[in-house]
């Protein structure tokens, strides 16, 4: 069994002492965006970029909830959740998810267009670029994040849809390949 050596900080070099500068290097990595949403007695959704494809066989996803943000408590309640990836256009979608004065339970979807998930009985956002029905795996300990693998129970797509994306702080969008130089 090898063993891992790490090297102490250069100089005192602490990458959490400064909040803000980590989040500004994380902020350099662009990623998809997503709203993860439970079913149940009280359905609730969240908007997520920290959701990611983890193996094929079997089929596995993983996300980050913040141990203080509600959808921590209500996927510690549920045993299924869903993903929708957002496309292109669905910046609206993403930041009411993100909006913490949105209302609780049901009432929330009231704004969005939605439909019923089939496996896990949550919530799936209309549009989306692809879906995503979960039963919950494993979570492990990620420090003031709970780290949550989903084995895939359905999943559709759309294609020919871009998705959204969140890049250094902001919504952005693809750009198609220039189209200079080819024949």
């Amino acid at each position: 069994m090898s063993s891992l050596i790490v090297a102490p900080p250069e100089h005192g070099a602490d990458p959490a002492a400064d909040p803000a500068r980590l989040r500004r290097a994380f902020g350099a990595f662009a990623t998809g965006v997503t709203v993860v949403t439970v079913g149940g007695a009280s359905p609730r959704g969240m908007t997520a970029n920290s959701f990611t494809s983890v193996s094929l066989d079997p089929a596995l996803v993983l996300l980050c909830v913040g141990r203080e943000a509600v959808m921590q408590g209500r996927l510690a309640e549920e045993g299924t959740f869903s993903v929708s990836v957002l496309g292109a256009g669905q910046e609206d979608v993403a930041r009411h998810f993100a909006n913490r004065s949105r209302p609780m339970g049901a009432d929330q979807f009231d704004a969005v267009d939605w439909l019923p998930g089939r496996a896990a009985g949550a919530p799936l956002i209309a549009g989306a670029v692809a879906h995503f029905e979960c039963v919950k795996w494993r979570t492990y300990d990620g420090g003031d994040h709970a780290i949550h693998l989903g084995r895939v129970l359905t999943l559709d797509e759309l294609p020919d849809r871009d998705p959204l994306v969140f890049h250094r702080g902001a919504f952005r969008q693809l750009v198609p390949p220039s189209r200079e130089g080819a024949p």
